[in-house]
């Protein structure tokens, strides 16, 4: 089986780099490991910024589809100490430019958006190697395909980097415990008030908490520790009341507004470790071969990344139907703008983790915030 364009991996950036080539008339199949799109959850809420993500969503031609997505408030930022002193506070006033909406449904508007059977579900890959005239994609069921133009969507364990690059992601040194507290309003009304109606950051040194207000009171949270890994592996994440103990211990002289998005959670705290490759990664040109978002400059979470990812996809996208006689060409246009743009995002994510977890929290990140305003 030959197909013009193969992606890797169905997340936000391969598919909207398929909606991209739909859009201008190139024909493409994505390859997802997951059997269906609701066979896990999405994640949470995403800010799309006006200066990347938007832009992908243009080039995709669903922008009122998406402003149908947005959650309206959701803006709102405020930065708290760890015992609860609101130090900064931003209102979403309407004129932002990072709307916040959730990754489930923006996966499903891209997933829509593309004509039936580009997405092929339950195919994880177990190898590519190249081959006379391009590449082959195997499968875990045994099944194979071939392509002369392949592109890897497929995150930061991607199959398909190691036909350019060497690099793997490395640990940097901080990780999450996700959970979650529903109809917090009634049940757990000083904790909604902390979070707000839109995202907080509670932070000390070593220690963070993220959270998102979501729909119907729903408080989407991320509990952070710089720790060795070593630290973590000690902990049996299995064990639901153990494993919440152990985390909450690390925030004892906290607020209790604050720890319980620890204590509380409805659901059981998963594990979260924050990898990165390395800043301003970049490869020679391979023909026939390109990467897109983590794939190529995965960073620690710092808002940036599924942007980039539908940024990458977009432009990636636009080359290919700018240059149709001419791939390599293409490939070599997309590279050399994805490359400094990712060089400059991971350098930036580096300083926000260092100003979230370092000696110097909250009171760094404070600076950049009214420095920003």
């Amino acid at each position: 089986m030959t197909t013009h364009v193969t992606i890797v991996g169905g997340g936000l950036g391969g598919l909207t780099l398929a909606r991209v080539l739909h859009v201008h008339g190139i024909p493409a199949a994505v390859y997802e490991a997951e059997p269906s799109p609701t066979s896990r959850a999405q994640g949470g809420l995403l800010d799309i910024h006006d200066y990347n993500g938007q832009l992908a969503v243009e080039a995709a031609g669903l922008t009122d589809e998406f402003r149908s997505l947005i959650l309206e408030g959701r803006q709102e930022i405020r930065l708290l100490s760890r015992d609860g002193t609101v130090l900064f506070k931003q209102p979403d006033d309407g004129t932002g430019g990072r709307p916040e909406v959730h990754r489930g449904e923006l996966r499903q508007l891209l997933i829509d958006s593309l004509p039936e059977g580009t997405v092929h579900w339950g195919h994880k890959v177990a190898g590519v190697r190249a081959v006379a005239g391009g590449y082959e994609v195997a499968f875990a069921d045994g099944s194979t395909v071939t392509t002369d133009l392949l592109v890897g969507a497929d995150g930061a364990w991607s199959k398909v980097r190691p036909l350019l690059s060497e690099a793997t992601p490395e640990y940097r040194g901080t990780a999450s415990v996700e959970t979650f507290l529903y109809d917090s309003d009634r049940r757990f009304p000083a904790t909604a008030e902390a979070v707000g109606g839109g995202m907080l950051l509670a932070l000390a040194p070593g220690h963070g908490i993220t959270a998102h207000r979501e729909r119907d009171g729903i408080l989407h949270a991320y509990v952070g520790l710089a720790r060795p890994l070593e630290w973590f592996d000690s902990i049996d994440f299995a064990d639901t009341t153990a494993t919440t103990a152990r985390i909450a211990a690390e925030f004892e002289d906290w607020s209790t507004a604050l720890t319980a998005l620890i204590t509380e959670s409805d659901t059981a705290p998963a594990f979260r470790p924050h990898y990165g490759l390395p800043i301003g990664h970049r490869w020679e040109r391979v023909p026939g071969v390109t990467l897109i978002g983590d794939a190529a400059h995965l960073s620690p979470p710092n808002g940036e990344g599924a942007n980039l990812a539908m940024l990458d996809g977009a432009e990636l996208g636009i080359a290919l139907a700018a240059h149709p006689d001419d791939t390599e060409a293409a490939l070599a246009e997309y590279e050399q703008a994805m490359f400094p743009r990712g060089a400059e995002t991971a350098a930036d994510g580096a300083h926000m983790q260092q100003q979230m977890f370092g000696p110097d929290a909250p009171h760094g990140l404070l600076a950049d915030f009214v420095a920003g305003t």
